[in-house]
């Protein structure tokens, strides 16, 4: 099969679904910092895994990587078309990217959202400057070997309930609050539904199988009943496609940062 050229099936496109995975929360500059490692283990054993975005931001800008500049230039090159962004990945960069208005659903969450760890149902809240500064100190006493998981209860407890107060993300658990991302997501549903019979490029960037059902399946499932889909799944080790889509598009294997500054 002749190689996809993917900046010309952007343009060729009508709509475009781009699917952003885990390729791009932790680049390999951020893998191959010795701190890195020690300091997911260390948030996982205490029990606080829910900051581990807080961590892969804070890593990224330590090694300066240039996720950011490469998904800038990226939506630019998105910029005259149709298309909506879905990630697994929870990085600030992707969430601080130039998209349009209303085209990123990030349903994974963030480090940039506080909810209560217990089970009322309040909304979650965006950051204050004084929980940012918060957070910088405690990611950088890790970065130091200093980790001090208590002073992660001056997020505050729950104004509601008095549960402590936690970053808005899947990995708090069982008690994860949808309700951050809710309203993107019914967005991207009904976007979707307008994809049927029209030119679209599907784009799946980095994605594994952490979070399958999010964006794997069900990628594989729109490009299968569209028969005007074109899909491309870039990824390291991943990137095989199914039989049943078999001449719709190519799996590339390349890392998906690689392939965007490439573009």
């Amino acid at each position: 099969m002749v190689p996809v050229n993917i900046r010309e099936q952007i343009e060729k496109a009508e709509m475009v679904l781009v699917g952003l995975g885990e390729e791009l929360q932790c680049p390999e500059s951020v893998r191959r910092l010795p701190e890195y490692g020690t300091g997911r283990d260390r948030l996982t054993e205490s029990e606080l895994p829910w900051l581990l975005p807080a961590w892969d931001d804070y890593c990224e800008g330590r090694v300066k990587a240039d996720t950011g500049a490469v998904l800038e230039k990226f939506a630019d090159i998105l910029a005259d078309k149709n298309y909506f962004i879905v990630s697994v990945a929870m990085n600030r960069s992707i969430a601080d990217a130039p998209w349009k208005e209303g085209r990123l659903v990030m349903p994974c969450g963030t480090a940039l959202k506080l909810q209560c760890a217990g089970k009322c149902d309040r909304d979650p809240i965006p950051l204050s400057e004084k929980d940012k500064c918060l957070l910088e100190e405690i990611m950088g006493d890790l970065y130091q070997g200093r980790f001090q998981p208590e002073k992660a209860e001056g997020l505050g407890p729950c104004e509601e309930c008095r549960s402590p107060m936690v970053l808005n993300n899947v990995w708090v658990g069982k008690n994860y609050n949808e309700k951050g991302y809710l309203e993107q997501w019914h967005q991207y549903t009904k976007w979707l539904q307008g994809t049927l019979n029209r030119r679209v490029l599907i784009l799946e960037l980095g994605v594994g199988m952490r979070f399958p059902t999010v964006i794997r399946f069900p990628f594989e499932k729109a490009a299968f009943f569209n028969q005007k889909a074109v899909f491309c799944r870039i990824n390291e080790k991943l990137y095989h496609m199914t039989e049943e889509l078999k001449g719709k598009g190519q799996g590339i294997s390349q890392n998906a940062i690689d392939c965007l500054r490439n573009l």
